[in-house]
């Protein structure tokens, strides 16, 4: 297609809304390669649990490159902050050899991290700082963050362990200033898929009685017979935490499965909350209603890409 007027595309949405395919088939179209946007996929090991579905990069039997997928040892705790440094990389790079990015993931984090246009810094823990403000209450430590002339960003001190990671952040700056470099995201364009909550509900736990079928319990095993300790399998939510305390016996097979259904299910709810968010902030959306057929929906992104605003 004719060069977009957008540097890269994202494809957002929900758990359980097509959005893997319609990114591969829309790259596989523009001759562009797709960046996941999952915080789990990055894992190497789990596939089933996290829905990485590495078939669906096949499009007319051509295989569409993805990126972020892979790339860390299961037991390991990614963050958003080496997500947004190492999925920038790709960026650029694929920038630097002309091939257009489709971001694709339903985590709000990392897709946040991409679009804001801000660079995040991991700040380390200062245990001193620590120390010195234990015990001080929530308004105390409000006025102590009053005084920093300068914050990275607008925090909500709500809880007194949030006011303290504040000022942890504020002091840092303090102390080391950062120099700072254009983002290289310039013009994003945010599309996400809705379906109704009905179809979304019937969906999930379609996906989830295959996934079990394709062996979901027998990889958290694996992963366990492996060494990853349990309460790193527990720490990764979802599925690995549910199947992972069934294996423990701390929970019946029916007791996983009605569990973990309802998790998923609030876990789509809590993506909608994440992507209203991000409205409110004002990061556009487009929305793209997940009943289209996958031509219908292809055909509307690409016109968004060359049309809009």
């Amino acid at each position: 297609m004719d060069n977009p007027m957008h540097d890269i595309l994202v494809i957002t949405g929900p758990t359980a809304t097509g959005k893997t395919r319609l990114a591969a088939m829309v790259a596989d179209r523009m001759g562009g390669e797709v960046i996941s946007a999952d915080s789990r996929q990055v894992y190497r090991g789990m596939d089933i649990g996290t829905g990485k579905d590495l078939s669906d990069y096949t499009v007319d039997g051509r295989r569409v490159p993805v990126h972020m997928v892979d790339i860390v040892d299961a037991g390991y705790r990614y963050n958003v902050f080496e997500y947004q440094r190492d999925s920038l990389k790709v960026f650029e790079a694929l920038s630097a050899r002309g091939v257009f990015p489709v971001v694709c993931g339903g985590s709000g984090m990392y897709v946040d991290s991409i679009v804001s246009g801000y660079r995040l810094v991991q700040v380390p823990v200062n245990a001193p700082l620590r120390a010195l403000l234990a015990g001080r209450s929530l308004e105390e430590l409000t006025e102590i963050l009053s005084q920093y002339k300068s914050l990275h960003n607008k925090t909500d001190v709500d809880t007194v362990k949030r006011a303290v990671r504040a000022i942890e952040i504020a002091d840092w700056y303090v102390h080391h200033p950062v120099v700072e470099t254009p983002f290289p995201v310039k013009n994003p364009l945010v599309t996400a898929v809705f379906v109704d909550r009905e179809t979304r509900r019937q969906r999930i736990s379609d996906r989830l009685r295959i996934r079990l079928e394709e062996g979901m319990i027998e990889e958290v095993q694996r992963l366990l017979a492996g060494g990853i300790h349990p309460d790193d399998l527990i720490y990764y939510g979802l599925e690995y935490k549910y199947i992972t305390l069934y294996l423990m016996n701390r929970l019946t097979r029916d007791e996983m499965v009605q569990k973990l259904e309802v998790e998923i299910h609030r876990f789509a709810k809590r993506q909608m909350t994440w992507f209203r968010g991000m409205e409110r902030r004002g990061i556009a959306i487009n929305w793209i209603d997940g009943s289209m057929s996958e031509e219908e929906k292809v055909k509307g992104i690409l016109y968004k890409l060359r049309c809009a605003k």
